[in-house]
């Protein structure tokens, strides 16, 4: 069956499936807020139909990194920028990474599995019998651990933690962020890594960084633009701090039943009321040819935390300074505590073809 053709503000349909290989891991396989690996089909339509020949593509807040790597290929320099290290990381392994020893990766990966740390350490001191079982902690601290050790160049920490990682997410005793945890600790299956699926071919041309978005885009230019920036007033780093935590491996005092660290350098502003003026700098600075905006509407929500920090006017308003603006949305499950009624719940993204560039 054909793929439907785009139509402006209609709403479509498409759900790709995931690809599992035994033994590895790829870069959706994460649990993420806002991650848009069911609707890549969505945006990469929208890029099809309105973009033309693209030849170089940012993910300026690239969180998973799922849109930069759905368009990762020999002809396509791909920009993925992120402030938290837990995901740059990632970023690093899966879209810039152009050569690592995967044999040598292995055996690490092998080496590790075979820890059976008896004894507690700053993981599963603070996050033991919380965010996992004591077994897990234990191991995860120790492998961290592992990790600081080892003779190894950067692009193989690199992959060693982002394994690490992604296996952590696996058995949290979560929802899917670490605002907080279950109250019956039901995720008991034994932490174990796995190797990550890397296209080192795809790789080339790509830059990672881990910069505040506002300040990057200064230095950067290319063909397409894509900001998916935080919604609402819920910091990212609130929801992850055990994973930067985890991935810094700076061990710091933590506090609260939660037991988050300290994240005030790590603050948006995307998700303050400076939102609408910290959007227009971004878009003002933008050296492309074409912007895509996503940013979702939240429907009803109880709870003010949720609600939008940039209006749909404003987001148009500020793009219209740029160029000429179209709007498609499509319906999207969002995730939800359930304080928020969703049943009109879109996807939206705003597309700007450039016409006053720097």
């Amino acid at each position: 069956m054909n793929m439907p053709l785009l139509q402006e503000a209609q709403k479509i349909f498409i759900y790709p499936t995931e690809k599992k290989i035994h033994g590895n891991f790829q870069i959706q396989n994460r649990r993420f807020l806002g991650n848009k690996f069911k609707l890549l089909d969505f945006i990469g339509d929208i890029v099809k139909f309105k973009c033309g020949t693209v030849r170089s593509l940012c993910d300026i807040f690239a969180g998973t990194g799922v849109v930069g790597y759905r368009f990762n290929s020999r002809n396509v320099k791909i920009i993925s920028n992120d402030i938290l290290y837990s995901n740059y990381l990632p970023l690093r392994t899966f879209l810039k990474f152009q050569q690592i020893n995967l044999g040598r990766l292995q055996d690490s990966i092998r080496c590790l599995n075979s820890l059976n740390p008896q004894k507690d350490n700053y993981f599963s001191t603070h996050f033991g019998d919380r965010y996992f079982t004591l077994d897990n902690a234990r191991k995860i601290g120790a492998i961290r651990e592992a990790i600081e050790e080892m003779t190894i160049t950067m692009d193989e920490k690199a992959a060693l933690i982002t394994s690490l990682l992604y296996a952590t997410d696996k058995v949290a005793n979560t929802v899917g962020h670490y605002d907080a945890f279950r109250a019956d600790l039901d995720m008991v299956q034994p932490l174990h890594l796995l190797t990550p699926e890397i296209k080192l071919e795809c790789n080339l041309d790509n830059e990672v960084y881990q910069e505040d978005a506002n300040s990057l885009i200064r230095k950067i230019t290319c063909d397409v633009l894509y900001i998916d920036p935080p919604y609402n007033s819920r910091q990212y780093c609130d929801s992850y701090h055990l994973l930067e935590n985890l991935a810094t491996w700076d061990k710091p005092s933590v506090y609260g039943k939660a037991q988050k660290m300290d994240r005030s350098h790590l603050k948006s502003r995307y998700c303050m009321k400076s939102a609408p003026d910290a959007f227009e700098d971004l878009i003002q600075n933008a050296d492309c040819k074409h912007i895509l905006v996503s940013y979702n509407n939240t429907g009803e929500t109880k709870d003010v935390r949720s609600n939008a920090r940039i209006k749909d006017e404003e987001i148009v308003q500020i793009l219209k300074k740029k160029g000429k603006v179209q709007t498609f949305e499509r319906d999207y499950k969002a995730f939800t505590t359930g304080k928020s009624i969703t049943n009109s719940h879109t996807e939206r993204v705003f597309y700007c073809e450039v016409l006053k560039r720097i």
